[in-house]
């Protein structure tokens, strides 16, 4: 007969798998919902400023949804131009890449060729013609990865109006969720579940806040770095710039394997090719290093591992909408578990 411990160890991976493969299965019920939550905690505050001046949340709701709709419209409007160029290029950009991905591939598939004819010199094995002479399709220069960065879980617009109608319920209610949670957590070892929640949600909120200022700063630096060197469309690339890099390390790696397909279609030298991801990786690496520990400060101490583990199980179940809520979700869980019981080995391992 097993101990209780095995047992007890082996339900909770039953439990874990089974949570995520229900998380898998049913993504389009729970990418909206996660989302809405998220932007909840972000404009909770709004809500509550509008209360003191005497606006109903259902009215403060309608005026916040309208306005970030007014947002993305006029970002949209704005993009539209350089969006159409660069889908209008992105054909000829890419067989340009291929070609030049092939050029710089003929000296190595040259030196194979001659090391192979003089193995089979040396062997005394007569040439294969089939082999020597057949040469293999040429392969997409672009990973399957990039395919699937533009591919959601759910559709894009299915998936948008869900969050905008599920947001708009959450702070049309005021603080009801936020009751009904603390209503059913369990007293914490610290302080009170309503406490616990508000701490939560202000953790999450202060990440988006600061992650939205700093992708900002990064976008319109990579903008300017992109019209220096020479790049086209270079207000694209601080879009996607600002995009992407609420995506850790999978928005990074796709902006690096866009402007190199890009400078293999725009530039010549091998020197010229590599000068645009060369600045990003030198962009991202001071801002990772430098501005986002003053930034984000002690709310948000994840341990690095935690949250790549995190981003790459979100990627894995929900796709984009996964990798983005993985980080603040995670932050959420410390808070929660910290509070619960402060001597949890859960929360000593999710800190930094």
């Amino acid at each position: 007969m097993s101990p209780p411990g095995s047992r007890s160890a082996s339900l909770l991976i039953v439990a874990i798998v089974a949570a995520g493969a229900a998380l898998y299965v049913a993504q389009e019920v729970f990418v909206p919902i996660a989302l809405a939550l998220l932007f909840a905690a972000l404009f909770r505050p709004l809500v509550r400023v509008f209360e003191g001046i005497r606006i109903p949340p259902p009215a403060s709701a309608t005026l916040i949804v309208l306005g970030c709709l007014a947002l993305l419209g006029i970002g949209g409007f704005f993009l539209a131009q350089p969006v159409r160029a660069w889908m209008r290029d992105a054909p000829k950009t890419l067989a340009a890449a291929r070609t030049k991905l092939d050029k710089l591939r003929r000296p190595i598939k040259q030196v194979s060729q001659a090391v192979q004819k003089a193995q089979q010199e040396v062997t005394g094995e007569a040439p294969k013609p089939a082999q020597v002479q057949a040469a293999a399709p040429p392969s997409a220069p672009i990973p399957p990865f990039v395919g699937r960065v533009f591919t959601t879980t759910a559709g894009v617009l299915g998936t948008f109006l869900q969050t905008i109608v599920v947001l708009f319920l959450l702070l049309a209610t005021g603080d009801l969720f936020t009751r009904k949670l603390a209503a059913v957590m369990p007293k914490p070892a610290k302080g009170t579940p309503e406490q616990t929640v508000e701490e939560a949600e202000a953790v999450v909120r202060r990440y988006l806040v600061v992650t939205a200022l700093i992708n900002l700063g990064q976008g319109v630096l990579v903008a300017l770095t992109m019209w220096l060197i020479g790049m086209p469309t270079p207000p694209l690339w601080g879009a996607l710039t600002f995009v992407f890099e609420f995506l850790p390390y999978i928005g990074a790696l796709f902006m690096v394997v866009s402007l190199t397909i890009t400078g293999l279609a725009t530039f010549e030298g091998i020197g010229q090719v590599l000068l645009a991801p060369s600045a990003y990786i030198i962009i991202s690496t001071i801002q990772n290093n430098a501005v986002s520990p003053f930034a984000y400060g002690s709310g948000l101490r994840l341990n690095p591992l935690a949250v790549l583990v995190s981003v790459l199980i979100g990627w894995f179940l929900w796709g984009v909408a996964g990798a983005f809520v993985a980080v603040p979700l995670l932050a959420a869980v410390k808070i929660f578990v910290d509070c619960l019981n402060r001597d949890s080995r859960l929360a000593a391992v999710l800190e930094e």
